[in-house]
Order: C-alpha cells, then sequence, then structure tokens
C-alpha cells in the first residue's frame, strides 16, 4: 500500500509531495552529483508519475542524458532527471525523516572520497556496475 509523502525546498517556495511504496534512498557519488553538492546526492524511490512540484522548480542541463532541477528562490536541489523517459529522483532532504526511507543502494561507489563512507548493509555497486544498469552503451564506447 503506497503512501504520500510532502517535502518543500529549504525557503519552502516549492512544495513537492509523491507516492512511495516501501520508501527507499540511494546514493550517488558521481562526480556530477558530487560536484553539484558537495558530497553524494541522496534520492528516494517514489512511485512513476506520482510527482507533484508547485513553486519556482527549475532545470540546469547537466549533461546530455539529464538534468537537475532546483528551487529558482533558494537553489536547493529538487531532483535529477533522465531525459530519456522524464523519470525525476527527488532529493530524499526534501522530506521529513528523508520520507521514512532506508539506504537500500550507492552508485559509483569506487568514485567515493576517502573523507567519508556510508555505513549500513545495502547495495554497493562501482562505475562499471552502474554504467551496465543505467548507461550500457557508455560501456562500449573505445577509450580515448
Amino acid at each position: 500500500m503506497s503512501k504520500e509523502i510532502r517535502g518543500q525546498c529549504l525557503c519552502g517556495a516549492v512544495q513537492v509531495t509523491a507516492s512511495v511504496d516501501t520508501p527507499a534512498v540511494r546514493a550517488c557519488h558521481c562526480d556530477m552529483c558530487r560536484q553539484h553538492g558537495s558530497g553524494p546526492f541522496f534520492s528516494i524511490e517514489t512511485l512513476p508519475d506520482s510527482i507533484a512540484v508547485t513553486g519556482p522548480a527549475t532545470v540546469f542541463a547537466s549533461s546530455e542524458w539529464g538534468g537537475r532541477g532546483f528551487c529558482a528562490t533558494c537553489g536547493s536541489t529538487l531532483w535529477y532527471e533522465t531525459k530519456d523517459d522524464g523519470a525525476r529522483n527527488l532529493s530524499a532532504g526534501l522530506f521529513p525523516d528523508a520520507g521514512g526511507g532506508k539506504l537500500t543502494v550507492e552508485y559509483f561507489t569506487d568514485k567515493c572520497p576517502q573523507a567519508y563512507a556510508l555505513n549500513g548493509d545495502h547495495k554497493k555497486l562501482t562505475t562499471q556496475e552502474t554504467l551496465a544498469i543505467f548507461a550500457p552503451e557508455e560501456l562500449e564506447k573505445p577509450n580515448d
């Protein structure tokens, strides 16, 4: 049975609602996520087509295949989205207690700086393993 979670950006100008079945938090250590937020990007897995956003949200095209949503007023990170399917991965920090989610997976763990590590018994995927799931065509490109 799904439940609705409600959150907002730091200044409250952007309001977000979404539905979750079993709240799952994911962490990404890729170069762009770390550069964008000075650490891993934590997202919460929501049900497709359940996300509603109101307020001054805008998107920065951070790559050929993705964009990053943020509040145009305070700059809070709202989501990471993929262009091919329009999927939005909402920032777990928008929701009280990360929407009640537990950390279930880390992506790009071999890119995680030595300055920190995340504890817990969850899946930890390297760059190769992450790309195999989300961008297998990247693995097929010849190295320059």
